[in-house]
């Protein structure tokens, strides 16, 4: 009698594609290298019109990586790394890696106080960012313990025509850094590894912490998440397993941020570990994402929701011919059944052949662990796991697993999850455990589905959070940061529906005795408000209310706000 041995959801759903993989064995840095001696003269990325093939992009890392070593950093050391998606980025980033050092990846619009809390939690002692966020990095250098700050500019990475046209718009733009400053400009920052003639290069092993990304973790407070090398490069071998149709030479529009396990994670690393090709985006708007697509026939594009919710609104796109794109992922927040059917139809009313893929992750294992197969969707859902990646659901904060159908909080296990947080080892502890099953288990904080078939679907935050554009927002640091306030007495943040960014941020203030509910006193918390949240966490409005509404507990019913505030949208939106 035949013995029928039971597949596994990845086995019964996704034919042919492995379930396990054979992962590198070195670093990040040790992984591109190997993809540049076997593709030297593929283009490993494209900056604004100007193309970099793979052999010239590993010569200009090693450079790097010398004067690195040449100006004190060491194995273990933190760099931070404040840049958008531009050529110096990429170099410091493997650079970092090669030396052994950690890439300490952080947002380069944040404000002073975010930046200083960056430098100060990661320890850095080297930071890079552009000339036009310098005067942010002096005003809070002397609190922290960076030695070396590297000023790099736009400009240094461009063809000299577009050189010249830049100097003349946005470059005249950008505050001048005083000539005497104590920074090292990023020429002579490349020359100072000629007077390197030692070894320069720390072998790492895969297991070895390589990169900071942040979060808020399970309780909205931030972290440092410290990833290593492994958790990249398993990331870079799993989207291709999970994406056959992928060659070298393929070209990924990569706008999301090198800050965001997202981008860094997908739109670049894998990439240049599989031999594909970057469109390096400096500065996201849906008309320069639309603008690449066509301009570089890109075959692979991610985004979050928003973005997909834009380009349905570009006129530019009218005639468009997306024939070229082999895949279009969404992630970073729930995308509605109604905008899949939207976009789905748009992609098909410009050629192309697929649809819409929604995956999901958490930066605890830097990105995406889990995406929709190519071939088959179900409504709703966030797809499979990736190979050798496990989820389950439980009943919340146990490890009672729960029957298919009945939601849970959502488990991961797999290469791609985090080593720890830094310096939070509590906290570590809640997050990663292991279980009698032998693996150790992310607690995402998040709420799910399994079904029988092994499909996922997401039915929300256990944690509170807004995500607006794409980037989280944890409402509880935006609520000490007002409370802190001299004018106020009590704060709550919230997440108002909107129809581009999905969430805005509001915030609602209870003033303090002696300040009046006047337009001055707006105006002074929100210029408040700038000098310490980033701009894409900061409040579009806020409203003093003379009482808070309160749980049973004596906590501040924030959903109360939210249907009260939702309530008013509808209102206005009938009359």
């Amino acid at each position: 009698m035949e013995t029928i041995t039971a597949k596994t959801p990845w086995e019964s759903n996704m034919g042919d594609l492995p379930m396990h993989l054979d992962y590198f064995e070195g670093s990040m840095y040790d992984k591109v290298a190997e993809i540049a001696k076997q593709y030297p003269t593929n283009i490993a990325f494209d900056f604004m019109g100007k193309s970099t093939t793979y052999k010239s992009m590993l010569q200009e890392i090693d450079r790097c990586a010398k004067s690195l070593r040449t100006i004190g950093v060491r194995e273990g050391d933190k760099v931070t790394i404040a840049m958008p998606n531009c050529p110096q980025a990429i170099y410091m980033f493997y650079a970092v890696n090669r030396v052994g050092a950690i890439a300490n990846m952080i947002h380069p619009l944040s404000a002073e106080k975010e930046i200083e809390f960056y430098l100060n939690e990661s320890e850095s002692v080297t930071a890079i960012t552009l000339d036009q966020f310098y005067h942010k990095f002096e005003r809070i250098r002397a609190n922290t313990k960076v030695v070396n700050i590297i000023i790099a500019s736009i400009k240094d990475a461009l063809s000299r025509p577009i050189k010249a046209g830049y100097m003349l718009t946005e470059g005249r733009k950008i505050q001048k850094i005083p000539k005497d400053a104590p920074v090292i400009r990023w020429k002579e920052f490349l020359n100072l590894g000629k007077a390197c003639f030692y070894q320069y290069a720390v072998a790492r092993k895969s297991e070895d912490p390589a990169v900071i990304l942040y979060s808020g973790g399970t309780t909205g407070t931030t972290k440092g998440i410290v990833l290593t090398n492994k958790n990249f490069n398993a990331l870079g071998q799993q989207v291709v397993a999970a994406n056959p149709i992928f060659r070298p030479g393929d070209k990924m529009l990569a706008a999301m941020p090198l800050f965001h396990g997202f981008g860094l994670g997908v739109c670049v690393h894998t990439m240049l570990s599989q031999g594909g090709r970057c469109i390096l985006i400096p500065r996201f708007t849906a008309e320069t994402y639309a603008k690449q697509i066509t301009k570089y026939k890109c075959n692979f594009i991610a985004g979050v929701p928003t973005l997909y919710e834009a380009l349905l609104r570009l006129d530019s796109m009218e005639k468009a011919d997306l024939s070229c794109l082999k895949g279009v992922f969404s992630g970073g927040d729930s995308l509605s059944v109604e905008l899949k059917k939207k976009f789905d139809k748009f992609l098909y009313d410009h050629h192309a052949t697929i649809q819409v893929r929604e995956g999901y992750g958490t930066t605890e294992t830097v990105t995406a662990c889990c995406l929709t197969p190519a071939h088959m969707f179900k409504e709703g859902s966030i797809g499979l796991p990736f190979p050798d990646t496990y989820i389950k659901i439980v009943k919340p904060g146990t490890d009672e697993e729960l029957p298919y159908g009945e939601e849970g909080e959502i488990l991961l296990s797999g290469p791609t999850m985090m080593k720890e947080y830094m310096n939070h080892p509590e906290e570590t502890a809640q997050t990663l455990r292991h279980h009698a099953d032998g693996l150790t288990w992310v607690y995402t904080g998040d709420l799910g589905i399994m079904d029988s078939e092994g499909f996922i679907f997401f039915r929300g935050r256990a944690k509170r959070m807004i995500i607006s554009s794409g980037y989280n927002v944890y409402p509880g640091q935006l609520e000490n940061i007002l409370d802190a306030h001299p004018a106020v007495q009590m704060s709550c943040v919230i997440g108002v529906p909107d129809p581009y960014k999905m969430q805005k941020v509001k915030a609602f203030v209870k003033l303090a005795a002696g300040f009046e509910p006047t337009e001055e006193t707006k105006k002074m918390i929100m210029d408040y408000c700038r000098e310490h949240i980033a701009k894409y966490a900061m409040p579009y409005d806020i409203d003093f209310k003379e009482d808070m509404p309160k749980t049973l507990v004596g906590k501040v019913a924030y959903r109360v706000l939210e249907e009260e505030e939702l309530k008013k949208i509808q209102s206005e939106q009938t009359a």
